[in-house]
């Protein structure tokens, strides 16, 4: 093992370490409540050093100020500065990409996420666990339109999908070293994080918990972003929306046989009716229609064929804060070439 910058040159390195991450946005509010629990929890691991890398990703309120005084505070906590707003999905890849422990633990800093759970999570990881998964109990701190919504998409999702998500699963979890080393193997800059969680597999054990309220603000996720990131979900796992359109043109082609086959025999039966100009009309504009959504359909996957063909990097670091700050952070496709 690398010496660790984290800790005093002179110093006994820990045999295991766990790293926390944490990806920030606008949470400067409810910081200071988030550290004060987390570190509590993490001293009481019995022979577990620990580490916690957050990543500010391009907030408009406080939160770096907050994260660099916290890293200044606590030699374990490092702050990286994105360039600008990449995403939660993008942040929660840097803060990936920056753990260096045994085992790394992603969560969120508005306190839905218990920091107490940890401690179940790592007996798990010791009992032989790869990945221990902190599932939902219940989702009944969510809008009732957002729980039917969220039902749908793991239904729809993991019809669709080979690689099956966890139904109410977040990115709550920990990961062993060897899981997170696989994962920065993949190479999307469209991610889709808990697909991509999902995909590496690995021995899994599940650990309930209640989601708590939010200490401070709201959600940035509104339904905007739930939509793009349902729509980057089902089209980084699945081609079946493609294939949907195959099917869905042989349908077409048959019934329009068919119903050429009916028109001939009532014509040489009945004779040549007067052409139906509203039938003509309806039947142009559903099959114009059914065309315009396969092509966008197409579209869809062109464009993130375009975005991957690009290969810009998933997120650009502008500052490392905290002690450990000497330690390098490499590119996102410099760091998977090298572990290929």
């Amino acid at each position: 093992m690398s010496p660790d910058p984290l800790v005093p040159q002179g110093t006994a390195l820990p045999s295991q370490c766990l790293s926390v991450v944490v990806p920030c946005f606008n949470e400067g509010r409810g910081l200071d409540a988030f550290f004060a629990r987390l570190e509590g929890v993490l001293a009481t691991l019995q022979g577990l050093d620990y580490e916690i890398v957050c990543v500010d990703d391009g907030s408009r309120d406080d939160t770096l100020e907050v994260l660099r005084r916290h890293a200044g505070r606590n030699p374990r906590i490092v702050a990286l500065e994105l360039s600008r707003n990449f995403g939660k999905e993008s942040a929660l890849t840097a803060g990936i990409d920056a753990a260096r422990g045994d085992a790394v633990v992603p969560m969120d800093a508005d306190l839905q996420h218990p920091p107490e759970l940890i401690r179940a999570l790592v007996a798990q990881w010791r009992a032989g666990s790869d990945v221990v998964l902190a599932r939902r109990a219940s989702r009944e701190t969510d809008h009732p339109l957002q729980r039917k919504a969220a039902g749908w998409f793991y239904s729809v999702h993991n019809w669709m999908s080979e690689c099956h998500i966890p139904r109410d699963v977040g990115d709550f979890r920990l990961m062993d070293r060897r899981v997170v080393e696989a994962l920065k193997r993949l190479p999307e800059r469209r991610r889709f994080m808990k697909g991509l969680f999902a995909w590496v597999g690995f021995r899994q054990t599940v650990v309930e918990f209640t989601v708590e309220a939010r200490t401070s603000g709201t959600s940035s996720f509104n339904l905007r972003r739930l939509w793009a990131l349902a729509l980057d979900g089902l089209t980084s796992f699945s081609t079946v929306p493609l294939s949907v359109w195959a099917y869905a043109g042989f349908g077409m082609a048959a019934l329009s046989f068919l119903y050429g086959i009916l028109i001939i025999a009532k014509t040489l039966v009945f004779g040549v009716e007067v052409p139906g100009y509203a039938s003509l009309l309806t039947a142009v504009l559903f099959l114009g229609g059914i065309q315009l959504m396969g092509i966008g359909v197409l579209g869809e996957y062109i464009g993130r064929i375009y975005s991957e063909a690009k290969q810009r990097p998933v997120y650009i670091v502008r500052e490392r804060y905290g002690q450990g700050a000497a330690a390098p952070v490499a590119a996102p496709q410099e760091a998977r070439h090298a572990a290929e």
